[in-house]
């Protein structure tokens, strides 16, 4: 299944089908302001385990990310300094994601993991998304084992590769390529793991 949303006027009803779907433990397809991303309701062990079995990750030690809609739901799911919290407020949203210490607010899948990937993409789609549903959705790159970049830009071309592995592609418009810029701050000295399509401020 395709659904068109557009970005500068995500449609109501249409959103909170995606919702729906991702409360009933449905795996999405959706844009970013960097890549495609299979996405999914963090509480939804199943469809976690699912979109870490297609990257051939292993859910419990992998760094998975997870966006969230806004810093004070972050704060919820990820523990950060106040130096951290500051960076972030400069540079998102963007193309960034942030290393941190997960919290004990995080699911039971994931309560032995130490480090978490945090983004807040500025893509009005999946930021409306994760707002309408009230908690973070974990979201992992859609990938292709050729060089046809088309499969990961085109939205009809991605239902075409990926539809049988989700429920549902949301067609935002063409895609992009580049990855997110990937923050360690963990540590007091903030580290670039990853310099990908943003330019971190300071």
């Amino acid at each position: 299944m395709i659904l068109k949303l557009y970005e500068n006027n995500t449609n109501p009803q249409q959103l909170r089908k995606v919702v729906e779907l991702l409360r009933d433990g449905g795996i999405i397809i959706f844009p970013t302001d960097t890549v495609y991303a299979f996405g999914c309701d963090i509480f939804k062990p199943t469809a976690v385990e699912k979109i870490a079995r297609y990257k051939e990750k292993d859910s419990r030690r992998s760094d998975l990310s997870f966006i969230c809609h806004d810093l004070s739901q972050i704060s919820e799911y990820a523990r950060m300094s106040d130096e951290a919290f500051k960076l972030m407020r400069k540079n998102l949203p963007g193309p960034f994601t942030f290393l941190l210490q997960g919290s004990s607010r995080l699911p039971k899948l994931f309560k032995n993991k130490k480090v978490v990937g945090i983004r807040m993409p500025e893509n009005t789609i999946a930021l409306e998304i994760v707002r309408e549903l009230g908690n973070p959705l974990m979201v992992s790159s859609i990938f292709t084992d050729d060089d046809t970049l088309e499969y990961l830009t085109d939205p009809e071309l991605i239902e075409e590769k990926f539809g049988m592995m989700v429920d549902m592609v949301i067609d935002g418009g063409y895609g992009g390529l580049e990855p997110s810029t990937i923050v360690d701050c963990t540590d007091e000295e903030f580290e670039i793991i990853r310099q990908g399509k943003g330019e971190l401020n300071y």
